[in-house]
């Protein structure tokens, strides 16, 4: 697996499959690059590069201490796109993924960038004074038994998050995910989580200056379906879709019908 190394030190691992234009892949809170292996090889397939990055501390990559801030993540994804020199990108991110992606367009510009897709996306802001959005207070008893059992926790996690009695998602796919999630330390995990409840991205979505497309589930309990309008709202141009019956993990459980809408946007773009 190949790595490079960021202007901090650290050794970052990432994969990079087939040519073409190129897709960069940014997993979810906790999890790795080998959520997009099946979304990887479907644009392979394609004729499309793919290339996903395990996160600092997650996966193969270094386990440093710090460095897990949003602004820290991406400049970490930044240096990997100059590192391998890429041109015309489609952004993919998934869940705290989605945080990074904006956040590098605010920070890094949009030259290298073509497209955006968030699924699952994060609020624009969990701490505000909105209605909708949600009190600090609530983040606590998360935490808490994160740190108490998180074994456990994720466990107790799981029919939530692919609602495996109605997507038909099996026990491997539910014991693989929750392995993957094991092998981040309970450290990056907090530290990301309080990235993730903590960030305020309201005055950076307006400026958003590429085409996105935003897909949420109606029935993710991770991250609201409110959170994915709310966004839509913000971004000038957004396209927006909604699956009725999605669960946070969508990207396994509606894979075929989310390859189909992700390929049609990146599609309709691709010469543009």
């Amino acid at each position: 697996m190949p790595t490079f190394t960021t202007n901090d030190g650290i050794t970052l691992a990432y994969e990079d499959w087939g040519r073409g234009k190129p897709i960069l892949f940014v997993h979810s809170w906790a999890l790795d690059s080998q959520m997009w292996a099946p979304h990887m090889l479907h644009f392979n397939a394609m004729g499309m590069r793919t290339i996903a990055m395990d996160r600092r501390d997650h996966g193969r990559s270094d386990r440093p201490y710090d460095g897990y801030d949003y602004d820290r993540l991406a400049d970490d994804l930044a240096a990997l796109i100059e590192h391998l020199d890429l041109h015309e990108l489609t952004l993919i991110g998934h869940s705290m993924g989605t945080a990074e992606c904006v956040r590098l367009l605010s920070r890094h510009g949009s030259e290298r960038i073509a497209r955006v897709i968030l699924l699952s996306p994060v609020a624009p802001c969990y701490l505000g004074d909105d209605g909708m959005l949600l009190p600090a207070s609530m983040f606590a008893p998360a935490l808490a038994a994160m740190h108490a059992d998180f074994p456990q926790w994720l466990a107790e996690g799981a029919d939530g998050f692919y609602l495996p009695n109605e997507t038909g998602t099996s026990e491997g796919v539910i014991r693989r995910t929750i392995d993957i999630m094991l092998s981040t330390s309970l450290h990056a995990a907090t530290e990301c989580f309080r990235t993730r409840v903590s960030a305020d991205l309201r005055s950076e979505l307006p400026h958003v200056d590429v085409p996105m497309l935003v897909i949420h589930g109606q029935r993710d309990v991770s991250e609201l379906v409110d959170f994915g309008r709310a966004i839509a709202r913000l971004v000038p141009g957004c396209r927006y879709l909604e699956y009725a019956d999605a669960p946070h993990g969508m990207f396994h459980t509606h894979q075929r019908t989310l390859l189909k809408d992700m390929q049609a946007f990146v599609g309709t773009l691709a010469d543009a």
